[in-house]
């Protein structure tokens, strides 16, 4: 059998798709479909979490068309894409989840969560004044969709929220990029959504840090080599920044790297999109597209 489509779901499971589409499925772990049955495979959906293994089916697919991914950022699909091939994400897929997270974090790094819990697993019961998100500024730096998530979980908590971009928005009161470093030092917690490009890659280093003011939590929801992993470790050694990493650089992180045991830092391992909240997003993100694709009309979230 040779199929249109390469889909980490089955057809009837992702619901609403043309009758008999004429689909391959395959999830980046069981056996891949024989290259007869690729080869005329022209839209291929990558398995969410499985980029490193997907993108070696790519060279097995002759008529390519377009590669779909189910994450915000392509950064590891992108050099991998034949010239001639269209690249979407899946922008907005994310947004909740992630900005969710984000809020996690905060809130467990300002009021002593993990602190608590070690108690507790020592059975000790400690009354204790911790901070509070309210009053705080919060610096948003990639203000897109999941910004825009984040900021409108954020605002309940009676802080204030700095936007910023690449290019300032006034009309949305977002700050530009060439900014920063003036807003840095007023920033209590500063959120990292930006995407990695050449140009964001260890944009936080020493001089950003050095930036940031005593006792500032930085928290990095967007990609571990946004921040300069050395550069981190050291003002965390002092004490005078913490951190909250959703991602690291390396990543995953080895078990004897100082991150895991330096102070004032919280870890979860690259959490922010898996959650109960990605599958119904995921399956409408692929209805969407491969309606356009069949359709004719252009696709979304062309990278």
């Amino acid at each position: 059998m040779s199929a249109r489509y390469l889909l980490p779901y089955a057809p009837d499971a992702v619901g609403g798709l043309p009758a008999g589409l004429d689909a391959l499925v395959w999830d980046g772990d069981g056996p891949l479909p024989s290259d007869d049955a690729l080869r005329h495979v022209e839209f291929f959906c990558l398995p969410y979490m499985r980029h490193a293994v997907a993108v070696t089916v790519i060279p097995h697919l002759p008529s390519l068309r377009v590669v779909q991914t189910l994450t915000a950022g392509m950064d590891d699909v992108l050099p991998h894409v034949p010239a001639g091939v269209v690249a979407c994400n899946a922008r907005g897929l994310h947004d909740a989840s992630t900005a969710e997270l984000a809020v996690t974090l905060v809130l467990a790094s300002l009021r002593g969560v993990p602190h608590f819990t070690r108690l507790q697993d020592q059975g000790r019961w400690s009354q204790e004044f911790h901070e509070s998100l309210a009053d705080k500024t919060v610096l948003i730096l990639g203000y897109g969709s999941i910004g825009r998530a984040l900021a409108a979980r954020l605002e309940p908590f009676e802080c204030d929220v700095v936007r910023v971009a690449r290019r300032a928005r006034p009309e949305e009161e977002v700050h530009g990029a060439q900014e920063l470093a003036a807003l840095l030092p007023s920033a209590d917690v500063v959120v990292l959504l930006t995407p990695l490009t050449p140009e964001s890659r260890h944009l936080v280093d020493a001089g950003f840090l050095s930036r940031m003011k005593d006792g500032a939590l930085l928290v990095n929801v967007a990609r571990g080599p946004v921040v300069d992993t050395e550069a981190l470790l050291g003002e965390l050694a002092t004490r005078r920044l913490r951190a909250a990493l959703d991602v690291t650089d390396p990543e995953p992180l080895p078990a004897d790297h100082p991150l895991w045991h330096a102070p004032g830092v919280l870890i979860t391992p690259h959490v922010g999109g898996p959650s109960s909240a990605f599958l119904p997003r995921a399956k409408r993100t692929l209805r969407e597209q491969i309606r356009r694709y069949e359709s004719g009309e252009p696709l979304a979230n062309r990278s």
